[in-house]
C-alpha cells in the first residue's frame, strides 16, 4: 500500500466502529447486566435476555439500552480504526507486499492477534466506564450515592479512588480476549469470504455490488459469532473484574472463572451467551460491510 493512502485504512475502520456500536450496543447492555447479576450470589437474577430487556425498557425506556454508549462510541470507533488499520498493514508486511492467492493462517493469526493486543490498551478503560455505567441502571445494587452521573464522572471518580491504574483494571483479561478473539474473527472472516467469492465466481461471471454486500454480511456475521463463542468466558471474567466495588478483589480471570464454574458450572461461564450471539452477527456484519464499502470508496484495493 502506498504511504500516502495508509491513513485510509484507519478511516475505514473508524466508520466501521461507529456502525458496530449503533447496532450492537443495546445487546451489549443486556449482556453486561446478565453477567453482573446472574453470576452474583445475591440480588436480582434474570431468567434470560428477554426478561432483562423487558425490565430495562419498562424502567428506563430505550435510553436504558444505550446506557454507557458515549464511551462505547468513542472507544470502539478509535479501537476499530486501529484494529482494521493495524491488521491490514501488518498482513501486507508479512506478505511482503505480494497479494496471495488465498488466505494464509500464518499471516492472518499474527496480524489479528497483534492488532487485538494493541487495541486492548484503548478498549480496557472505555469498556470499564461503559460496564460501570451499564450495571448501575435497572435492578442495580449500586447505592444512589455511589452512582455516576456521566461517563466522564465515572472515569474521574475511578482515577480519584483507584489511581491511574484503576482505569486499566481488567487490562490483562481484555488483552487475552482481544488477541485470541480477533485471531479467530479474522480467520473465519477471511476463509468464509474467500470460499464464497470462489463459489460465486465459478457459478457466474456476473458479480454485482449486492453480492459483495451479501458476502460481507455472512462472513462478518459468522466471524463475530466465532469471536464471541471463543472468548465469552474471558468477557464474563472481565465484566466481574471491572464492576466489582472492591478495588482489592481478584483480577485473575482464571481464578474468577474457576469460582463461577464451581457455583454455576459451564453455563455460568457463558452467562449472557444469548444476547451476545444475537448481537454478534448483525453488529459484526455491519462492521465488515461498512468497512469494505468504505475502503472501496476511499480507493483501497482489498485482496
Amino acid at each position: 500500500m502506498a504511504e500516502s493512502s495508509s491513513y485510509k485504512e484507519y478511516v475505514a475502520g473508524l466508520i466501521a466502529g461507529v456502525a458496530t456500536v449503533f447496532i450492537g450496543h443495546p445487546f451489549d447492555t443486556v449482556k453486561v447486566k446478565l453477567q453482573k447479576h446472574n453470576t452474583e450470589a445475591h440480588g436480582v437474577t434474570y431468567r434470560n435476555g428477554w426478561h432483562c430487556t423487558a425490565r430495562i425498557l419498562k424502567t428506563e425506556g430505550v435510553r436504558g439500552l444505550y446506557r454507557g454508549a458515549t464511551s462505547s462510541f468513542l472507544g470502539v470507533a478509535f479501537e476499530s480504526s486501529l484494529l482494521f488499520g493495524i491488521y491490514s498493514q501488518t498482513k501486507q508486511l508479512l506478505q511482503g507486499g505480494v497479494q496471495s492467492s488465498g488466505p494464509q493462517l500464518k499471516v492472518i493469526i499474527p496480524s489479528a492477534a497483534y492488532g487485538g493486543a494493541l487495541i486492548s490498551f484503548v478498549l480496557c478503560p472505555s469498556e470499564l466506564v461503559k460496564c460501570r455505567m451499564q450495571v448501575q441502571g435497572t435492578d442495580s445494587l449500586v447505592p444512589w450515592s455511589s452512582r455516576y452521573s456521566s461517563p466522564l464522572d465515572c472515569a474521574l471518580k475511578t482515577v480519584k479512588t483507584e489511581g491511574v491504574t484503576g482505569i486499566f483494571r481488567g487490562g490483562f483479561t481484555t488483552l487475552l480476549r482481544e488477541s485470541s478473539g480477533n485471531a479467530v474473527f479474522f480467520s473465519v472472516y477471511e476463509y468464509v469470504r474467500y470460499y464464497m467469492h470462489s463459489q460465486l465466481k465459478a457459478a457466474s461471471s456476473d458479480h454485482s455490488h449486492l453480492i459483495d454486500v451479501g458476502i460481507g454480511i455472512v462472513s462478518g456475521g459468522l466471524g463475530g459469532v466465532a469471536f464471541w463463542s471463543a472468548v465469552l468466558p474471558l468477557d464474563v471474567a472481565k465484566t466481574i473484574i471491572q464492576t466489582s466495588p472492591d478495588k482489592n478483589s481478584s483480577r485473575n480471570p482464571f481464578q474468577i472463572l474457576s469460582s463461577i464454574y464451581r457455583r454455576a458450572g459451564v453455563k455460568g461461564c457463558y452467562t449472557g451467551l444469548g444476547p451476545t450471539i444475537v448481537r454478534a452477527f448483525p453488529a459484526n456484519a455491519a462492521a465488515i460491510v461498512t468497512w469494505e464499502l468504505a475502503i472501496k470508496l476511499l480507493g483501497i484495493k482489498h485482496d
